[in-house]
């Protein structure tokens, strides 16, 4: 664990960049440090780089973040006003063949991590939280979440934030029934907009 915590977001990701906390470091091609406003109200976490976001330094770019970026649209949100970040920050995958494919994190791995995304709380002071997945919410809130049973609520926290917990966008395309999968997609959509609400009714 580094000696001083860092109190800025440059200088978190600089420090982010030489962690060695877990193995994961190992074989990603780089961190990838949360983005956003230094204080912003909202803060989306998702579960892990992906292929495209390891290879591009930055969270949500490939698939599942242009269907969190359509979906946040619809909820009446702006991605520019949001702190995006991930739970473990190392993409962490298998090789077949020349394809990289997702692997879950496992519990030592989140939270070890937990301590990068505890700091980027602390110096964004958001006021509310969204977890994208169960992942995510673990997290959070240092234990494990059934996405089933406390999905759409606000769970408060410890440091005075609010917690939604919803899907993580990538589960969306992994559904091959078409209807299923835009009933998936609107449940989605109305997870992000109680966090919409949510911020409007602290403004």
């Amino acid at each position: 664990m580094p000696e001083q915590s860092p109190t800025s977001l440059e200088a978190l990701r600089t420090a982010e960049a030489e962690c060695t906390r877990c193995p994961l470091y190992r074989d990603a091609t780089q961190v990838v440090p949360g983005e956003g406003p230094a204080r912003a109200r909202i803060m989306l976490v998702g579960e892990q780089p992906g292929n495209d976001e390891d290879r591009a330094g930055r969270p949500f770019v490939g698939p599942a973040g242009r269907v969190l970026d359509r979906a946040l649209a619809e909820a009446g949100l702006v991605r520019e006003e949001i702190f995006v970040t991930n739970a473990v920050k190392h993409f962490k995958f298998e090789e077949r063949g020349k394809r990289r494919l997702h692997k879950r994190p496992n519990a030592y791995e989140i939270d070890r991590c937990r301590w990068w995304l505890d700091r980027e709380r602390a110096i964004v002071k958001p006021e509310i939280i969204v977890a994208l997945g169960a992942t995510a919410a673990r997290g959070l809130l240092g234990r494990p979440v059934t996405i089933s049973k406390s999905r759409g609520e606000l769970l408060a926290a410890p440091d005075g934030s609010r917690i939604i917990v919803t899907i993580h966008p990538s589960y969306l395309l992994r559904i091959k029934d078409e209807d299923d999968r835009a009933k998936a997609y609107r449940d989605f959509v109305e997870d992000l907009r109680v966090c919409a609400r949510a911020r409007r009714a602290t403004a």
